[in-house]
């Protein structure tokens, strides 16, 4: 909206927030620290369950009473010690339904996500390479880069601008101010989402030496570049790095110091503490620039949480099915755990930034596999469970949750025919619910989509995710709220 209407819209926004914050004040919050009457936010509990029986007056309502002294609580200041930000790949609110409706009901809530009290909604959109106008529709690559760096970049662009110009990430800024960090997910490591906060390369599928050579030879060590996404992770020394992709680290570097030798060889000789399992990882005592910790379970993905119930052509036809444990799952660690593993071995005096991803929420997506895709926004709601309750327990702590882009389940009515593939669940409530994957015609071939996605969070900060923000808009308020100078090398 541009002109006096804009203008209107944009001073009103304003006007809106500032009566906000000055509602906090009132209630007990400052900039400094605890108000008059201490920090209360802790005490609030934002319950969103719904109150008793749907069917009935006010049986379905969510909201107990008068939400504003706990949404002021909430506020409390701006200012960080730590910052955990947790990010549901591929989930936006159509993933959240779909979870929330089948594991815990229609009337049920999705036990951290939909209990962080502020919340609202930021625009995904990327760069077009080549005419650098809007690409409307992104990919992980390009929507990490751009909250990892505060840059809009073209899709496949690992933390690079649309020039390729390498940009500095939250982690790698927290990092050279003397903060700890922490990168967690159940996906390969050199996947886009941990990827961007550690690696700066021109295309996502740069792994290892191997494919830097192929697809982004510019990058490659041998050529003068900064070397592959795993090189990259090593030299950038994260205090904990958790996930999956050890059979990249099989790779041997024909550049640099460590020429000849694997990338599993280099990160012991660079001082990792490496872990292969859930039980060597509860050993683990410490975790600092002398010992870093690299966890890696698996050699490609971490297995998803529950097995696959795949989407078909005649799925509205095919009896309801409800979703079972993965058995190649087996002792594979869960996010939870890897979750507060990594808070445990961070915290401290110096203050940290974790990133935790729950990653394969987008491939079950990808495969039309509603079952994954639930199993793995469960992972998701107890990895933001185990954030918020440290959070709440050390009061200085902002948590951010949100998704990276939007994909394609949709829930649809039962019984009715529709394009794409379908699966029919059962549910919780006793009931019906058929997600429809309506962008391709085959597994594994289901695309993104290009809608805004919702952002929550508790603490410190956590006011600037209100309203309609981008995707850049993270990386400067997270950078802000932990009080980190973002020239500092």
């Amino acid at each position: 909206m541009t002109g006096i209407d804009g203008r209107k819209t944009r001073v009103a926004a304003a006007l809106s927030m500032v009566s906000v914050l000055a509602l906090a004040a009132a209630c007990g919050g400052d900039d400094t620290g605890p108000g008059v009457n201490g920090d209360t936010a802790a005490k609030v509990e934002i319950n969103r369950d719904a109150a008793g029986d749907i069917t009935a007056n006010g049986g379905a309502r969510r909201l107990d009473g008068d939400q504003t002294r706990a949404i002021a609580d909430s506020i409390q200041r701006s200012k960080a010690k730590n910052v955990i930000l947790v990010i549901g790949d591929g989930t936006a609110n159509q993933e959240l339904t779909l979870a929330r409706d089948y594991q815990w009901g229609a009337g049920g809530q999705i036990p951290g996500i939909d209990q962080l009290p502020l919340s609202g909604d930021y625009t995904t959109y990327s760069l077009n390479k080549d005419t650098k106008k809007p690409d409307y529709t992104t990919d992980s690559a390009a929507s990490g880069s751009a909250w990892a760096t505060g840059t809009k970049t073209y899709n496949g662009a690992v933390g690079v601008d649309v020039n390729g110009k390498a940009q500095r990430s939250i982690l790698e800024i927290a990092k050279a101010n003397g903060r700890n960090t922490g990168n967690v997910t159940t996906t390969e490591l050199q996947d886009a989402t941990p990827a961007v906060q550690v690696a700066h390369v021109a295309q996502r599928k740069c792994y290892g030496p191997v494919e830097t050579k192929e697809k982004c030879a510019s990058d490659a060590l041998s050529n003068g570049g900064p070397g592959s996404i795993t090189e990259q992770l090593l030299a950038a020394r994260a205090d904990v790095t958790l996930g999956g992709g050890w059979k990249t680290f099989q790779q041997t570097a024909d550049a640099g110091e460590y020429n000849g030798k694997t990338l599993e060889v280099q990160a012991k000789e660079r001082g990792y503490q490496i872990v292969r399992s859930g039980g060597e990882l509860d050993g683990v005592t410490e975790a600092n620039q002398d010992k870093p910790v690299l966890g890696v379970f698996a050699d490609g993905n971490l297995p998803r949480l529950w097995d696959k119930a795949t989407a078909t052509k005649e799925g509205g036809a095919e009896p309801a099915v409800t979703c079972a444990p993965n058995p190649a799952f087996g002792a594979t660690p869960k996010l939870q755990s890897l979750t507060t593993k990594a808070i445990d071995l961070l915290k401290g005096d110096k203050g940290f930034f974790l990133q935790v991803e729950s990653g394969s929420v987008d491939k079950a997506n990808h495969d039309a596999d509603p079952c994954g895709q639930i199993g793995e926004t469960v992972q998701l709601s107890d990895a933001v469970t185990a954030a918020l309750e440290f959070a709440k327990q050390d009061k200085d702590t902002l948590v951010i949750v949100t998704g990276d882009h939007a994909h394609t389940s949709q829930i649809v009515e039962t019984g009715s025919v529709t394009p794409g593939l379908t699966r029919t669940l059962n549910t919780k409530d006793g009931g019906l619910l058929t997600v429809n994957y309506g962008t391709s015609l085959e597994p594994g071939e289901e695309q993104h989509t290009g809608g805004q996605v919702r952002i929550a969070a508790y603490g410190p900060g956590a006011a600037n995710v209100t309203g309609l923000t981008d995707q850049t808009d993270p990386f400067f308020y997270i950078t802000d709220a932990l009080g980190l100078d973002r020239a500092k090398q």
